[in-house]
């Protein structure tokens, strides 16, 4: 059965007339009356129930449904490879808001102006949703602020550390020390990232007298920011997460001794990269890993 005759096949359906599929296609009538009869015999069935309007059998409508599923993959075959060699279509590329993660998609635009056909979808969230929709297959590729699990993932460390420490209210206390130290959290209220593995890191450095009152822990510090600005709490993080909030309303100091993490870039292991994922991932190794 040639995916050209299902062509044939779907366009009589879609015109339940001969004549009419036969100009659409640029066929003669006996020619495609022939095919759609070779069709049947192959089949062992009838498609249609001759009429005024042709009407699918049962079996006509079972062979319309996987007809159109074999012609959109076939379709989507040919625009992978067209894709090949004239770059197009969308990248959905996920991040936190990390310092490393800043740098790649800055990286877009220099991507764009070399392949100025691929779209890109950007999404921001936690590193554990993130892995979530890479898993899905919603992502091409996520940015994953270490430590996580990336046994089944493909993936590259990028160079760009993330520097921790103390996101507090302009003009308190701390905001007066240029680094952070433990003694300096005693009996102060603090929100910590929610992720265990990230928490974990957060807690070693806070030591085994951790004096402060855990008042939340949060995926994002966008919904901590509030109570950050009104000198309620002080929020353990990463700069460049601080560095989207008004500086007039709050800072950030880094910790002492210093804590900091790094990001990978990450896409599903044997997950093929062709076209313009591939592309973008040759782009970024030449960028990032090279650079190195």
């Amino acid at each position: 059965m040639e995916i050209r005759v299902l062509r044939y096949f779907l366009a009589v359906v879609r015109e339940q007339n001969i004549s009419r599929a036969a100009e659409s296609l640029h066929l003669t009538q006996p020619t495609l009356s022939r095919q759609l009869a070779e069709l049947e015999a192959e089949l062992g069935q009838p498609l249609f129930e001759r009429g005024r309007r042709l009407a699918l059998t049962e079996a006509g409508v079972m062979l319309r449904h996987r007809a159109e599923e074999a012609v959109a993959l076939v379709d989507r075959i040919e625009a992978d490879f067209r894709q090949a060699e004239d770059v197009g279509g969308t990248i959905a590329i996920g991040s936190g808001v990390y310092a490393a993660g800043s740098e790649v998609i800055r990286s877009l635009a220099e991507f764009s102006l070399r392949y100025p056909k691929v779209q890109f979808e950007i999404y921001t969230n936690s590193a554990d949703t993130l892995r979530e929709r890479l898993d899905a297959g919603l992502l091409d590729f996520a940015l994953l602020q270490e430590p996580i699990d990336v046994a089944h993932y493909d993936y590259f460390r990028l160079p760009t550390k993330d520097v921790w420490g103390v996101f507090t209210q302009a003009g308190g206390a701390l905001a007066k020390k240029k680094k952070i130290r433990r003694e300096d959290l005693a009996g102060r209220r603090l929100a910590i990232a929610g992720r265990l593995a990230v928490r974990k890191e957060v807690e070693h450095w806070l030591g085994d007298a951790q004096d402060f009152q855990l008042f939340a822990r949060h995926n994002l510090l966008d919904n901590i920011v509030p109570l950050v600005e009104d000198g309620f709490v002080d929020a353990i993080t990463i700069e460049a997460s601080a560095q989207t909030c008004d500086p007039k309303k709050t800072t950030f100091r880094p910790l002492d001794p210093p804590l900091t993490t790094t990001v990978v870039l990450a896409w599903k292991r044997f997950q093929p990269t062709f076209g313009a994922t591939g592309k973008f991932l040759e782009f970024l190794r030449e960028k990032f890993v090279l650079m190195e």
